[in-house]
């Protein structure tokens, strides 16, 4: 961003131009993506809007990491307020789901279309890396102790199946059907370990 809002006036135009930026992105893609349309939508003058992103770049970059941290919230709440096997991965998948649901195509547009966010893609960003580590969490807190496999390597694999479950609903526009989420909840708790029949104790 060019500069940081500071009044509650200022935050409330930024937060609008992200929001219409959004479902911009997310229903017209990168080639139907121009600032004069996110202003337009966002009720503000485009001087407005070009006085917190001075390019098209710079109001993705502020989409994507809203996206980011939507999901990241996701997780850290079921994380937060569950115990039971079963009432956890219904919160991560529910939570993940209402995560994505505001606007279904962005997670594609933004891996798929967007240039110039290389560094996004990349495994070891920090980003990626925040991301594995709470999965990696709940496969330390959740997964099965029968198995002799790396709580990381569970969160890995975790991690990927739940966003290609997601990621792959939305684009084919099926991401509120109930049996996909339900049938996600399953695996999810095959996967785990013990199909959610037990309680689990969090480490203190």
């Amino acid at each position: 961003m060019r500069k940081e809002p500071r009044q509650a006036r200022s935050r409330a135009t930024v937060e609008a131009v992200v929001e219409a930026g959004a479902r911009i992105l997310s229903k017209q893609g990168w080639n139907g993506f121009t600032t004069n349309k996110v202003a337009e939508a966002a009720g503000v003058s485009i001087g407005s809007l070009y006085q917190y992103f001075p390019d098209k770049l710079s109001l993705v970059d502020a989409i994507r990491r809203r996206h980011i941290d939507d999901s990241l919230d996701a997780i850290k709440s079921a994380l937060a307020e569950t115990e039971a096997l079963t009432v956890f991965v219904e919160a991560l998948v529910t939570n993940l789901i209402e995560a994505h649901s505001l606007h279904p195509g962005l997670h594609r547009v933004l891996l798929d279309e967007v240039p110039g966010l290389e560094a996004y893609r990349h495994p070891n960003h920090q980003i990626e890396a925040q991301y594995l580590s709470l999965f990696t969490q709940a496969a330390a807190i959740y997964g099965s102790q029968s198995r002799d496999v790396a709580a990381s390597i569970v969160g890995l694999v975790l991690s990927d199946a739940i966003d290609g479950v997601i990621h792959n609903a939305a684009r084919r526009g099926r991401l509120h059907e109930p049996a996909i989420r339900d049938e996600l909840v399953r695996l999810v708790c095959a996967y785990l370990g013990d199909r959610g029949e037990a309680a689990v104790d969090k480490p203190q």
